[in-house]
């Protein structure tokens, strides 16, 4: 076998016209991320962490936020076409590992929900999904509220 490491990084601006989506997981808050899809960045980060480690480029390449078939959609949709696409280059999961950089709300009740809901879409197990949280300690565009940033390493291996 084979092991590949990727990384995976996404952004979001926070806006109150929208809803907080993460991990699969609809967060309730009063600001929520503004994107083409839901704005699922751990979601996002995941699936670049994937593609990378399998040589697939990034999420961007696969799903354009200029095609309005990705407009609005479920981040879970993409995640599930990312394992396909591991899949069919004999790849599969080791384990993933992400941290959430959020001012507010707190998510850290949501972890186990995420965890869940991702090993689903992933088809892997809850114990290879590593989630953590974290603040900014109130610095840069995370600690002034104004976005949300999410770090993922993923391991795959080929089979």
């Amino acid at each position: 076998m084979r092991t590949r490491i990727g990384i995976g990084y996404d952004v979001h601006r926070l806006d109150e016209k929208r809803a907080l989506w993460l991990g699969g997981i609809n967060i309730p808050h009063y600001k929520g991320a503004v994107a083409h899809s839901d704005g699922d960045a751990l979601i996002h980060s995941i699936c670049d962490a994937l593609l990378g480690a399998a040589h697939l480029r990034d999420i961007g390449f696969h799903f354009p936020d200029t095609s309005n078939e990705y407009k609005n959609i479920d981040s879970k949709i993409l995640l599930s076409k990312t394992v396909q696409l591991l899949h069919e280059k004999g790849f599969a999961i080791g384990n993933i590992d992400c941290i959430i950089c959020l001012q507010k709300p707190k998510v850290s009740e949501y972890i186990a929900k995420m965890q869940q809901k991702l090993a689903t879409v992933l088809k892997i197990s809850e114990e290879d999904i590593s989630i953590k949280a974290t603040t900014t300690e109130m610095l840069g565009f995370v600690g002034r509220e104004e976005g949300i940033a999410c770090y993922t390493v993923a391991i795959i291996e080929k089979i």
